[in-house]
């Protein structure tokens, strides 16, 4: 199945010169004297880029995440969107500041009372955006995604392919220029990851998204991202070219990785059309 073609935000362009993510010299350590959970991170990701950053458990990735959207405050460093310093805004800049990205949580995080189009609308509704409009972008992206059917459903009578697909029109809501995903393909058979991959790819290339993702899995992430960044203990072990990085690794911990998952079975090839109904299905 083929994703419906959708009117892209015209706005979302930047100059090519200005990264959609600019972190620069981030540190963050959660209590004084602790190893810091970053340690100096600096990262480029360009406009319409896709990005991979990978790392074995508590290399810091999840809070480099958490960091780029602004629910951790760095230590110290800063941390730039589509040219904007977010870590110098204020709560009520921030707020305005939110449309610019979308973020896709491990756990989804879709709320059980409301329904599948009210899941969609909340970020519109917390922008204040007019209700006229919220109704036909929440009817634009549900037929994006292949769920106009399930607008009155609730998460729990959904499939988890089907919830995985509102969380993304939802993140999509605001018409975002960077998309956060955490672990989209964690614990999903190849069939159903390569699903994905593809949706994620399919969303970039109509949307003309930075896509940011937050992984373990490096066969993934090279099979849909242009670079991948590599974490190791809260530092950047090596970055560059994702084909490059998989076939000629410079760093012991990206070896590990590849160790992990080196089994035909658990390479995720990227399918030539997105077939949504596969999606996290169980």
């Amino acid at each position: 199945m083929e994703a419906r073609s959708i009117q892209r935000n015209k706005s979302q362009t930047l100059p090519v010169e200005l990264p959609a993510v600019d972190v620069r010299a981030v540190t963050r350590r959660f209590a004084p004297g602790a190893p810091p959970a970053l340690d100096g991170i600096s990262l480029q990701i360009a406009a319409g880029e896709v990005h991979g950053v990978l790392g074995l458990s508590g290399a810091g990735k999840t809070t480099l995440l958490r960091c780029i959207a602004r629910l951790e405050i760095p230590d110290s460093g800063k941390i730039l969107i589509a040219g904007s310093d977010w870590t110098a805004l204020t709560p009520s800049e921030l707020r305005r500041e939110r449309g610019k990205m979308g973020i896709v949580f491990q756990q989804l995080h879709l709320l059980s009372s409301r329904t599948v189009a009210a899941n969609v609308s909340l970020p519109l509704e917390l922008n204040g955006t007019p209700r006229s409009s919220i109704t036909s972008r929440v009817i634009e992206l549900l037929e994006w995604f292949d769920i106009a059917d399930k607008a009155k459903s609730y998460p729990a009578q959904l499939s988890g392919g089907q919830r995985q697909r509102v969380a993304l029109a939802r993140a999509l809501a605001t018409n975002p220029r960077v998309l956060l995903a955490d672990e989209p393909t964690s614990a999903l058979d190849p069939e159903t990851r390569a699903s994905v991959l593809n949706t994620l790819r399919s969303i970039r290339e109509q949307f003309g998204i930075t896509i940011l993702i937050i992984t373990h899995d490096l066969h993934s992430a090279a099979a849909i991202c242009d670079r991948i960044t590599v974490l190791d203990a809260g530092r950047i072990a090596e970055s560059g070219p994702a084909r490059q990085i998989l076939d000629s690794p410079a760093s012991e911990i990206t070896k590990r990785l590849l160790s992990h998952d080196v089994s035909p079975q658990n390479r995720a090839p990227v399918l030539h059309s997105t077939h949504f109904e596969e999606i996290g299905q169980p």
